[in-house]
């Protein structure tokens, strides 16, 4: 009978006893990538050495924002009775909102189209004196005319 050996691995650590690897976007309690965004920032080269909070906290910044459009859009397709998110949905909620419009105020979005607006210039002027006309002449019709060419009273 051989008793069995166990495996011993690098630093002494035995094969058995080997926990599960947890990774930092599970300990920081985020669903987008930490050491991605560490390994973008460290080949970046945006600086010498990178903090070991610089990526978490990058990376719950671009979390965070992903998540407020997506509510944005979400909310802009049920308006619109869609239930998928197109690029208009994105537009729509990025510029409806006043920050996200300041954060992005340079970017196009492929395909979002514009917002809707008519300038005030160009819409139908109305006056009081639009108005009372209006209602005068839609009261007081007249029944029979004596030619074609004669006009109201009202407007004599």
């Amino acid at each position: 009978m051989e008793t069995p050996t166990k495996v011993v691995g690098k630093g002494g650590r035995t094969g058995e006893s080997r926990k599960k690897a947890v990774s930092k976007s599970t300990k920081a309690g985020l669903q987008f990538p930490v050491g991605r965004v560490a390994r973008y920032l460290k080949k970046g080269r945006y600086a010498q050495r990178v903090g070991i909070g610089a990526p978490i906290y990058l990376t719950a910044v671009m979390e965070y924002l992903a998540a407020e459009v997506l509510e944005l859009a979400g909310n802009a397709a049920r308006d619109n009775k869609k239930s998928r998110i197109n690029p208009r949905h994105v537009l729509l909620a990025v510029r409806n909102d006043e920050e996200l419009a300041k954060l992005l105020a340079g970017v196009t979005i492929a395909y979002g189209g514009v917002l809707p607006n008519i300038h005030s210039v160009l819409l139908p002027k109305k006056t009081e004196n639009n108005k009372s006309q209006q209602k005068t002449t839609t009261s007081s019709q007249p029944t029979t005319s004596s030619s074609p060419t004669s006009k109201p009273a009202d407007q004599a």
